[in-house]
């Protein structure tokens, strides 16, 4: 499911992600949103694995991370860049965390491997605010990026779950 949003998302992103319109504001606050629903998704099926409370982290980072791009948007597209370059990197840390916690139910690298990509690519975010030229649609190679790591780890969880 995060694999499907996020390549709709960043298709849609791609198109209106040149300025800061309707779309591209609604666009930019609701991927944090998703990260939310699904961390809430994942606390709730992953109990018993010891690793919610920094599922809860991510929760909460993801909420000020909407918060902030809100604010973001109001002082311009470098500003969105800043906030969403933070937020990579928090959320990376976090994952990064998460998926070393729970490398014995497998499948794991994956999000290792997109954990440490997103603090590479939140410093990334960062840089760029200063750069001419700055567009919302940069950070749409991100979420396809994102996307696919969770698309890996998904598959690679279900077949540790059924054995193969």
């Amino acid at each position: 499911m995060r694999f499907g949003f996020a390549i709709v998302w960043a298709g849609l992103m791609f198109v209106v992600g040149s300025s800061v319109g309707p779309l591209s504001v609604t666009l930019i606050v609701l991927y944090p949103l998703f990260d939310v629903a699904a961390a809430i998704v994942d606390a709730r099926s992953s109990g018993a694995s010891g690793s919610t409370r920094l599922l809860y982290v991510n929760i909460a980072i993801s909420t000020l991370a909407a918060i902030g791009l809100i604010v973001g948007l109001t002082s311009g597209i470098p500003a969105v860049l800043r906030v969403w370059g933070g937020w990579a990197i928090v959320a990376g840390i976090v994952q990064l965390i998460v998926a070393l916690t729970r490398r014995r139910m497998g499948g794991q690298w994956a999000m290792i491997a997109s954990g440490a990509i997103s603090v590479f690519a939140g410093t990334s975010f960062i840089m760029q605010a200063a750069a001419d030229g700055q567009t919302l649609g940069r950070v749409a190679g991100y979420a396809v990026l994102g996307g696919i790591f969770f698309l890996v780890s998904a598959l690679r969880l279900g077949r540790a779950a059924t054995g193969n």
